[in-house]
This record gives structure tokens, C-alpha cells and sequence, in this order.
């Protein structure tokens, strides 16, 4: 398994700068959603630096919302696969938008706040969202409570990764999320519109979750090429906080539980690797992995990647 043993190794560490995003970014208070827009006129916003807390640039004393906007060269991610945008530490909750398409979010906002101060920001870009021979623009919103607010510190840039890995599927990203147990959440077709969406591989805490303990699943709906019809595919999940048993389009295809207590258990630790069967497989077509994931106490959720469909030589 060197290939993957690689690619877990490179999420988790070895990430090379693109670009350093220090320095002045647009800065308004306020919200309005318009402002994620790559043709919106900021030509009148304050200027700001990044990163530091805004009560150091002059916003002393604010709590509420604003937004953070930069543009930068698609030039720099041209042949990168995989390319992540790290934020550090926002204070408290925010949602990262490029090109007005919304690619990471942590904590909440009202009515349904929860802060997420403590999280890192890394967030992964799609390609399909970035113009990688122009101009291309972040635009961050932020929500703060009380004391510090704004991009507060970190090692904010573009990245990409050093040992790269490319899934046959890329599966990292938005995914749908409901807390609670229903046996009925498996099933392919399943509406899930209403359910939250949340960042994967992310921390159940970094959209508010703190005090989660047990139930809670996943879906995410996917399309599969007809080319990979005649590969042996499996279904890399990560790391999963604690146990979980995972569906595809409605059949059970594997779990991790070790059945031990929690401060014992060691499934937290173990990289998620099932065999897709082709016969469940809908090939040139969209197929849905349901997951659902216990969490015994502490953090919670599919925490850590890769996360994707591999073929058989990728294993290996």
C-alpha cells in the first residue's frame, strides 16, 4: 500500500506554498452575499493586512460580520492536481468562497452560531472552480462574537501537494451530513437536500459539533466514468473518529469497529480501505456512498484523508 501510505502522509503534512497570500487584502464590514462575486466593484473597501486580527487595523472593538477579498494568478496552480488554500486560524466562524463558488466553510453563523476559533483552515480547491490562465479571486466572510475578530494568524498561501495523489475519483469536499440514526439514510435515492453540508475531511467541531457524541452520517452522490469499467475500485475513506459502517448505493460494503471502549479503542487510527463491487457499481452514471459514523467521545468524523476511488495498481 505505498501509494496511499504516501498519499496520507502528504494531506497530513507535506504541503508546498504556491503562493504567499501575507500582506494587504479588501476589507469591508457587513454581509452581503453578493461580495463572494468575482465582478463585484471593491474598488472603495478598506485596505487590510493579513493576517492579524482586525482590532489591529483599525476596527477596534467591532464584533459582527465582514468579508475578506483577494485576486491572485491561476498561472500558479497550471498541472497541479492538488491544490489547497490554508487560512490559519479565523476568529470565529467564516465560509471560503473562489470565483463565487463556495469551497470550505468552519463553525457556524446566527441564528445558528458556533465558533470555530481553534480550527485550522485548509481547504481544498477544485479544479473545476479555478481559472488557471487568469485572474481568479478569494473572497472570505467572517462572523466574530467578541474579542479578536478576522484571519487572525497562520501560514496563509496556496499549496500544493508534495507527494501528490491522484484518486481516480476525487471524493474530498462538500459532502451532506445529518446527526441521528436511520437505516433508511443508506438507501441511494434518499432525499438529502435538507440535509447540512459539511467540509470532508474535516473535525465534526469545525462546523460547531464540540459536544457531539454517537450517531451521525454522511452521503455524497458521484459520477463514475465508463472508462474505470474494467478496474478493480476501492473506496478510500481515511480516518474515521471512531467506528463506521459504509453503503454503497444502498449495499454494505465494509466497516471499522474494533468493539473496544473509548481512551482503548484504536479504530480512530485506521486508514478506511473497501472494495467496491462492480456488480453495485452504476458505471457512466452517479452512484451515492452513505457512511454512517459513530463517535464514542472527543473529536468526531471522517477527520482525515484521502478520500477517493483508487484502482488496484494505486493500492499496490
Amino acid at each position: 500500500m505505498m501509494s496511499l501510505l504516501l498519499a496520507q502522509s502528504a494531506v497530513a503534512s507535506d504541503l508546498e506554498r504556491l503562493l504567499n497570500l501575507r500582506g494587504n487584502w479588501k476589507f469591508s464590514i457587513g454581509d452581503n452575499k453578493h461580495w463572494a462575486m468575482p465582478d463585484y466593484d471593491d474598488s472603495d473597501w478598506e485596505s487590510i493586512y493579513v493576517p492579524t486580527a482586525w482590532e489591529n487595523e483599525g476596527f477596534y472593538g467591532y464584533d459582527g460580520y465582514a468579508w475578506y477579498r483577494k485576486k491572485f494568478d491561476g498561472a500558479i496552480t497550471k498541472n497541479q492536481k492538488n491544490v489547497f488554500l490554508m487560512l490559519g486560524y479565523i476568529d470565529d466562524a467564516d465560509e471560503v468562497y473562489i470565483n463565487g463558488k463556495l469551497i470550505g466553510f468552519s463553525g457556524g453563523f446566527p441564528p445558528r452560531y458556533s465558533t470555530a476559533y481553534k480550527a485550522k483552515r485548509l481547504y481544498y480547491i477544485p479544479a473545476e472552480v479555478l481559472n488557471p490562465k487568469g485572474s481568479n479571486l478569494i473572497a472570505v466572510r467572517v462572523y466574530d462574537e467578541g474579542r479578536e475578530g478576522g484571519i487572525v494568524h497562520g501560514r496563509v498561501g496556496i499549496y500544493k501537494m508534495v507527494n501528490e495523489f491522484e484518486p481516480a475519483v476525487d471524493l474530498q469536499g462538500l459532502w451532506k451530513f445529518k446527526i441521528g440514526n436511520d437505516s433508511r439514510w443508506k438507501n441511494k435515492y434518499w432525499n438529502d437536500e435538507d440535509w447540512n453540508d459539511i467540509i470532508t475531511p474535516s473535525l465534526w467541531r469545525n462546523i460547531g459539533l464540540w459536544e457531539l457524541d454517537g450517531y451521525a452520517w454522511y452521503r455524497k452522490t458521484f459520477f463514475l466514468d465508463d472508462k474505470l469499467k474494467d478496474e478493480e475500485l476501492f473506496l478510500v475513506l481515511g480516518r474515521i473518529d471512531d467506528y463506521d459502517e459504509t453503503y454503497l448505493n444502498g449495499e454494505f460494503i465494509g466497516k471499522t469497529r474494533d468493539g473496544k471502549r473509548f481512551g482503548i479503542s484504536s479504530s480512530w487510527l485506521e486508514l478506511r480501505v473497501y472494495k467496491l463491487p462492480t456488480d453495485q457499481l452504476l458505471f457512466n452514471g452517479y452512484n451515492t456512498i452513505a457512511v454512517r459514523v459513530y463517535d464514542m467521545g472527543d473529536k468526531g468524523g471522517i477527520y482525515e484523508g484521502p478520500i477517493g476511488i483508487i484502482t488496484r495498481k494505486q493500492l499496490n
